[in-house]
């Protein structure tokens, strides 16, 4: 990767960060981050706030906007949401929940045979990065109290979501059955 693609990574999988923080995350002087930062922000790919510090000024957060969304794969999302649509006049309102049941229940056999580990964590962490490589930028990160939790920072199938909300249900229940145990989901 360049480092521009680095640094929009390290950022999509962030809810910010700061210039320190991305330089020594990427190993890069804080004067090249700062100026990638800055072309990204002017380009309107990234947005700042400032987040308190202990002592002194606040520092700047770079966060990237929504306009950055349409650099990273959304599989097809118009297309799906269109042909949702037409299953559903054609085969009324149970015609879309059939094929993405049937979608799901076949994304789960998918990730099942490819899903390693033995530990819910070695699980969960492979699961991150299966979900990773179909676009949903997955990582794995522990809690305040220890426990794994698997952060998603971008969703390929939030257009499909939002006009079929059925979907959020379904992608839950198949990282259940994956799992093997009951999740909780919280989305910001």
């Amino acid at each position: 990767h360049t480092p521009v693609i680095d640094l929009v990574l390290h950022l999509k999988r962030s809810a910010g960060m700061s210039v320190n923080e991305l330089s020594r995350e990427m190993s890069m002087s804080y004067m090249g981050v700062k100026q990638h930062c800055a072309e990204l922000a002017k380009k309107g790919y990234l947005e700042t706030t400032r987040r308190p510090k202990p002592m002194g000024r606040p520092e700047r957060i770079y966060r990237v906007t929504s306009k950055l969304d349409e650099l990273f794969p959304h599989a097809g999302e118009d297309l799906a949401v269109d042909l949702l649509k037409m299953a559903e006049r054609a085969f009324g309102e149970t015609g879309p929940q059939k094929l993405l049941y049937t979608y799901f229940q076949k994304r789960t056999e998918r990730y099942a045979a490819k899903l390693k580990g033995e530990t819910p964590q070695e699980k969960l962490l492979s699961l991150a990065k299966l979900r990773t490589a179909d676009g949903c930028l997955s990582a794995l990160e522990l809690s305040e109290n220890g426990d794994p939790v698997m952060i998603q920072f971008h969703c390929p199938m939030a257009k499909v979501a939002a006009a079929f909300p059925i979907v959020e249900t379904l992608e839950h229940d198949m990282l259940e059955k994956l799992l093997q145990c009951s999740l909780g989901r919280s989305v910001e």
